[in-house]
């Protein structure tokens, strides 16, 4: 079992940059690929990233693609999310997600229901 928690979200302005992280518990963090979801008002939740267990291989939401990065440190149990020219729709808590399974269609990792854990998530504002 892994416990995840997420930190540094906060308030930006448009076209600005943002750094969230998720922190796992447990040795075995690297047995997990990785997923970061968000959810604003109203709205399902909804994928963003996933990297693989030993951070080679991302995929992304083609709404980020190209503005955030998805890494991770499997020495400090972490996993980051690099946002950079942020804009208002990006408004939502992001939400960080750890998977025990494989598939070799990436287009699983898009849905929540093939994630185990998931942390309490974290408001990410954008304003105009």
């Amino acid at each position: 079992q892994v416990q995840l928690v997420e930190s540094g979200g906060g308030l930006v302005q448009a076209g600005g940059s943002l750094r969230v992280s998720c922190a796992a518990s447990g040795r075995t963090f690297r047995s997990y690929g990785m997923g970061w979801f968000r959810q604003a008002p109203g709205k399902e939740r909804e994928f963003v990233v996933h990297i693989t267990r030993g951070g080679g291989t991302t995929s992304y939401a083609d709404s980020v693609k190209g503005r955030f990065t998805a890494s991770r440190d499997n020495a400090k149990n972490t996993v980051y999310l690099q946002m950079n020219m942020l804009k208002p729709e990006d408004t939502a808590v992001y939400y960080c997600a750890a998977t025990e399974r494989y598939y070799s269609n990436s287009a699983y990792y898009t849905q929540t229901e093939n994630y185990d854990y998931w942390g309490q998530g974290t408001q990410v504002t954008v304003s105009s």
